[in-house]
């Protein structure tokens, strides 16, 4: 049985450690906070300028003002602090957040990343993932492994314009964990979802991994 949105989350939010500053990125990377380890102390930081960042409000109890950088309605902690986006871009660019967990539409064997555009569809922005897989110690992506035409989303190159190269350090999909040495072309399996075999998760991705 393949790995739920709720379980991919859990398995990044393993990859967190006391006193980390985090960032994570909408869809199944916000889910993220969810399964912080009770009494580990990580502090989440959002590009559109908070530190500290709480949990999602119940309903009726929403703040208009207080959003990520998703826009989805947050809470704020005692110690929350606000800030410019250029104070935030400079915490990302200055290499102060230590983990950072994104999508992807596809990730490629050299460790690249396409997160922001399909030509000819309109997007929002690009948001702050370019900045992110730049700066940031590093980079976690959770993602589908296929897309919605059954195709593999890890790739020996990716096709879409890319957000950035060679930045990434490991992909959990819904099928399985990888790792990935930065400067080194290949992924590492390291975990399969319970019910899962090597075989389907071979047939399902393009790119080499050992």
């Amino acid at each position: 049985m393949a790995w739920t949105r709720e379980e991919m989350a859990a398995q990044a939010a393993r990859e967190l450690q006391d006193g980390f500053y985090a960032n994570l990125g909408i869809g199944i990377p916000t889910l993220v906070a969810n399964y912080i380890p009770e009494g580990m102390h990580v502090t989440l930081q959002s590009e559109n300028g908070m530190l500290g960042m709480g949990p999602f409000p119940y309903p009726g109890e929403e703040d208009p003002d207080l959003i990520n950088a998703g826009k989805q309605t947050i809470t704020e902690l005692p110690t929350s602090s606000y800030f410019s986006s250029a104070d935030s871009f400079a915490m990302i660019r200055g290499g102060h957040i230590d983990l950072s967990v994104l999508g992807a539409m596809e990730v490629s064997e050299d460790g690249d990343i396409a997160n922001w555009t399909i030509p000819g569809k309109v997007v929002k922005g690009m948001g702050g993932a370019m900045d992110l897989v730049a700066g940031v110690k590093r980079v976690i992506v959770v993602m589908e492994h296929s897309n919605k035409a059954g195709e593999s989303k890890i790739l020996k190159r990716c096709t879409l314009p890319l957000t950035g190269a060679g930045c990434i350090d490991m992909v959990i999909t819904d099928l399985a964990k990888f790792t990935l040495e930065r400067g080194k072309s290949g992924f590492r399996l390291v975990e399969l979802a319970p019910g899962v075999s090597l075989d389907e998760v071979k047939a399902k991705t393009q790119a080499k991994f050992a």
